[in-house]
């Protein structure tokens, strides 16, 4: 059985994680999507909003690929999080020439870390590429329509979540 881990913050869940998410359903027979915790960081959503909304909009993808999906969080190395998963594949979704660079370096630091452990990328789609988790909190923050960027429960949790500031 192929096991494939897809982390990132997921603060929150865009229309690119979307797009990564339905391509690398179809490397794996089960997908990890591993939620990156940090204590110097402050995301906008909880953890558990986090896994939830991942739940909600990956899960009918990857079961429509005939695939499983199991959502967790970590603390630690993405490579550590891997192996405790059993996951041998790491999906990395890719933008442009820059993510390439970065991304590049941290298969090798990576990969010398967890042989074990590949390392796959899936480009982005054009129509998502631009797309930013911290471009949607940007536009949401000062009011802007960002249901182009991220999935509707998306979309109105990030309207609950502003109005709610607001009040």
């Amino acid at each position: 059985m192929r096991v494939a881990l897809y982390a990132g913050s997921f603060d929150p869940v865009t229309n690119g994680h979307l797009d990564v998410v339905r391509q690398a359903a179809g490397t794996a027979d089960s997908l990890i999507l591993a939620i990156g915790t940090h204590p110097g960081k402050a995301p906008m959503f909880t953890a558990d909003e986090r896994l939830a909304m991942l739940e909600e909009t990956c899960g009918p993808l990857v079961r429509a690929a005939g695939g499983t999906l199991k959502c967790i969080t970590f603390a630690d190395l993405v490579v550590s999080a891997a192996q405790r998963e059993g996951a041998t594949i790491l999906i990395r979704g890719l933008r442009d020439g820059t993510d390439l660079d970065y991304e590049m370096q941290m298969a090798g630091m990576n990969g010398a870390m967890a042989p074990a452990v590949q390392t796959v990328f899936l480009p982005a789609s054009p129509l998502v590429r631009p797309i930013t988790a911290t471009l949607v909190r940007q536009i949401a923050a000062m009011g802007g329509e960002v249901s182009h960027f991220v999935p509707p429960l998306v979309a109105a949790r990030l309207r609950a979540k502003f109005s709610k500031q607001k009040a």
